[in-house]
């Protein structure tokens, strides 16, 4: 599927689009930017590898969070030497408020919900990851045509890699699902929607309506 196609769809499957004023925010700081774009692709690793560790009995699963894990990796890596070029220092930031909200979603597995709730939790897990990347894809084409060439060319390089991830997770949830799970992805769109188009009193690369422009 072609870039164009996967934006197409992404852009579909989203319910809203960023909105011009994080765009601005994100243009005026761009070091802020970059090292948070640097934890997120750290975090897509971890959170990839950990599904690895738990899921073993999945092939499919396995195979495709190994090859998302590496991807992020050198992602990482890669922000990490445009920000050395930069004369960028890597630091760490606080969390944005975006995964801790969508992951307070997921349903739990406790001992009393059998198999379902491991079904559940992991569905959760694999929807939000989903979204996760589907806005990063988003933001990361909306961004460049703002950006200084070599940045430009840098995000323009992800779309492919994070749209694919993007499916990969999608595709898993309705694999392990077993049943429609339109209604989930449904109701965790609209909570992706409500954390982008709130105020958000922190500048993060997944961070929402710049308090400045909420007024």
């Amino acid at each position: 599927m072609s870039v164009t196609a996967v934006l197409a769809e992404i852009n579909e499957f989203l319910l809203c689009s960023t909105p011009a004023a994080w765009i601005e925010e994100a243009v005026k700081q761009q070091e802020l930017l970059l090292i948070d774009h640097a934890n997120c692709e750290k975090k897509a690793a971890s959170t990839a590898m950990t599904l690895l560790y738990k899921h073993i009995e999945r092939d499919d699963l396995l195979k495709k969070m190994s090859q998302l894990a590496r991807e992020e990796l050198l992602h990482f890596e890669q922000v990490v030497n445009i920000m050395k070029d930069r004369g960028i220092a890597y630091r760490n930031v606080s969390s944005s408020r975006y995964a801790a909200v969508l992951r307070e979603e997921v349903r739990k597995e406790s001992k009393n919900s059998g198999p379902h709730g491991a079904r559940n939790e992991l569905v959760d897990i694999l929807i939000i990851g989903a979204l996760i990347e589907a806005r990063s894809c988003e933001r990361f084409a909306v961004l460049a045509p703002h950006l200084d060439d070599v940045l430009a060319k840098f995000y323009r390089s992800l779309l492919r890699s994070e749209g694919r991830h993007y499916q990969d997770y999608l595709s898993l949830a309705a694999q392990y699902a077993g049943e429609d799970i339109q209604w989930r992805i449904d109701e965790l769109r609209a909570i992706e929607k409500q954390l982008i188009q709130s105020p958000d009193s922190e500048f993060r690369f997944h961070s929402g309506v710049p308090a400045l422009h909420s007024a």
